[in-house]
């Protein structure tokens, strides 16, 4: 068989793991050919692709980004959601034209969505979740999460002792967009006095309240870590936003740090390295099998396989109800409820 890899959307660590994982298993045990295709959709489009052999994937499985490339590539999605049958085509052809058996799409939500939409033009696809946001539905988890919990906990940490220094309240901003699975692990594992989340709603009082409190206590700092989708006023950047009325209502000195694209560069973790290479390896079992349409996901400890369909246009988001939600109340936590 001849296969198709390409990533797609914004880069992850874990994705050149992904590639070998799919790559090596696909070339040693089941002497298939293998094909990186670069730049993402957009590559398919222009016919970007070169073969794959082992040495092209040495090397790959510790490296951040992506050595394939990866975009976002608006041009094809355009081409998929018209109803114009020649533009259609255009996408079918090109899958022919190169003689692929199979496309391995490696990407978040969007690249699901895409890739459903190609399974439905009738080209074989398994689709491979990848997000250090952690959203992608029927998965319990994807790589690149790991890896952006472990960056933003550890700057957390550093954080407290400037915090404590200066008796100020620090509000660090982390990534996750509409979803807070960064904030609420990376804000649990570091210790964080307030998590605030996009799913949930948010009283600015009762945090005011929760920073008065811990200072009344003699707890002369407070750590507040904050999703980016995080709807503020006027739609200002919620780092700045909570950073000012925090200072305004309490008198406290209140700074901020947005962490930014720190959180998805560089290597990814051993439990990303190892669960991007399970990931790959399944989604060489499902081609081999000719268990097309599917996306690999976990369940519990078990890698296993959902269908394109179920998971195109959805989000997982964390419920007022998570686990961990209702541990941090316990503990003392404010969630600004």
């Amino acid at each position: 068989m001849k296969i198709g890899i390409l990533s797609s959307g914004g880069d992850c660590p874990g994705i050149n793991a992904t590639i070998r994982g799919v790559g090596k298993t696909a070339i040693v045990n089941y002497g298939m050919e293998v094909f990186g295709i670069y730049g993402g959709f957009s590559g398919l489009l222009n016919r970007e692709i070169q073969q794959l052999d082992e040495s092209s994937l040495s090397g790959i499985l510790n490296l951040g980004g992506t050595v394939l490339g990866t975009s976002r590539e608006k041009k094809f999605k355009k081409m998929l959601s018209s109803p114009n049958a020649a533009e259609t085509q255009t996408i079918l052809e090109g899958y022919k034209e190169l003689g692929l058996d199979c496309l391995v799409c490696i990407g978040g939500n969007g690249t699901q969505k895409t890739a459903y939409k190609l399974s439905a033009l009738g080209i074989n696809i398994i689709g491979i979740p990848k997000t250090i946001d952690n959203d992608v539905w029927g998965t319990d988890i994807t790589f690149g999460f790991d890896t952006a919990v472990n960056i933003a906990t550890e700057a957390i940490d550093r954080i407290h002792s400037t915090a404590g220094s200066h008796r100020r309240v620090m509000v660090v901003e982390v990534m996750g967009h509409h979803a807070g699975w960064i904030a609420l692990h990376a804000g649990m594992a570091g210790g964080a006095d307030v998590i605030l989340l996009p799913e949930l709603p948010i009283n600015l009082d009762r945090v005011y309240e929760r920073i008065h409190e811990r200072f009344q206590k003699g707890k002369p700092y407070s750590i507040v870590v904050v999703g980016e989708g995080v709807k503020t006023e006027n739609k200002e950047n919620p780092g700045s936003f909570f950073t000012k009325s925090i200072e305004k209502a309490t008198g406290i000195e209140t700074r901020q740090t947005v962490l930014g694209y720190i959180q998805r560069g560089g290597s990814p973790s051993p439990y990303d390295r190892i669960l991007s290479s399970r990931l790959g390896g399944y989604a060489t079992e499902l081609i081999n099998y000719g268990k097309f349409g599917r996306m690999v996901c976990v369940k519990g400890n078990e890698i296993s396989s959902i269908s394109l369909e179920k998971v195109a246009g959805k989000l997982k988001l964390v419920e007022p109800d998570n686990e961990l939600v209702c541990l941090g109340h316990k503990m003392g936590i404010s969630f600004g409820d």
